[in-house]
């Protein structure tokens, strides 16, 4: 059953679910001046019911065309700041289990967090990732084109991704640097690339049938320090991680990688009877940590 809302109602629902976090909602955003490249209707998104035997509740939206962020701000920032990409399977989003609990967990670095509800796939013939990678991209360029405005530096940028957000992530550190879309504005001239990346669980990056990455994704020399965190038990292979950090390694780029035994897939940072999984903050913590303190 889905519970039409607008844009307002699903940002309640983020809020709600931070209401005791360490951290300040400043505002929530639009994240293009206009229509999204490629879209005709502006649409925040619809909710789904949620689903009475997840204890604490998941939030999910679908039907998104028109993507948003909401700001989450830490007691003590250290100008730091991160994008974070829930999952969703790119036919919805999961702006809290996969979004301001990990903005909390951020908040307690220092980072400021941005969460990112990007466009989900509906009815288009295009691949799911396509549209998301746009937004990201956009969202990282305007991050660092608006840093004095958001209170933030453009040489800290993050990027915190799950599931179908990792293979997003992904995406964007392999690409090379160039942009999915036509640039709509001077924003669209910055750079987007994260200085620094954790990926939980990135979702179908190995390709069975080829036993590679999917579409054959290769790790740049430019590309940014990167955490990675998998489970042996993931349907969502961990070899495509591994094979991401095995490039990591090749090229000198730094990089962490931490494979559990168990814990399945979706966990966010909620932690599995009988796993050590909610644990991993703990770990990509460090990672991040580190790379703030020995930044040039």
């Amino acid at each position: 059953m889905l519970h039409r809302v607008c844009w307002l109602a699903i940002a309640g629902c983020v809020i709600a679910t931070v209401a005791n976090a360490q951290t300040e909602i400043a505002k929530i955003e639009p994240l293009w001046p206009g229509l999204a490249p490629g879209e005709s209707v502006q649409h925040f998104g619809d909710v789904l019911q949620r689903r009475p035997e997840e204890v604490p509740p998941v939030t999910r939206v679908v039907n998104i065309s028109q993507p948003t962020f909401t700001v989450h701000r830490p007691k003590d920032p250290n100008g730091a700041c991160a994008v974070v990409l829930p999952g969703g399977g790119f036919s919805k989003v999961v702006p809290d289990k996969e979004g301001t609990e990990a903005a909390k967990w951020l908040n307690s670095l220092g980072v400021t967090a941005f969460v990112l509800s990007y466009r989900t796939n509906e009815g288009t013939s295009q691949p799911g990732w396509v549209e998301p990678l746009q937004d990201c991209q956009r969202m990282i360029s305007r991050l660092r084109a608006e840093a004095e405005l958001w209170e933030v530096r453009a040489d800290r940028i993050g990027l915190i991704a799950f599931s179908a957000g990792g293979q997003v992530a992904a995406r964007l550190i392999c690409d090379g640097k160039q942009r999915s879309y036509e640039a709509i504005d001077d924003v669209d001239s910055v750079d987007f690339q994260p200085n620094f990346a954790v990926l939980v669980y990135p979702w179908n990056l190995y390709d069975p049938k080829t036993d590679r990455l999917v579409d054959d994704l290769k790790i740049p020399p430019s590309a940014p320090p990167t955490c990675l965190v998998h489970t042996n038990d993931d349907q969502s292979s961990s070899l495509g991680t591994v094979m991401l950090y095995t490039q990591f390694k090749k090229l000198g780029v730094p990089a962490a990688l931490h494979v559990f035994g168990d814990g399945g897939h979706g966990y966010g940072l909620r932690s599995v009877p009988g796993s050590d999984i909610s644990s991993w903050p703990v770990l990509a913590g460090h990672f991040v940590q580190k790379y703030l303190q020995t930044a040039p």
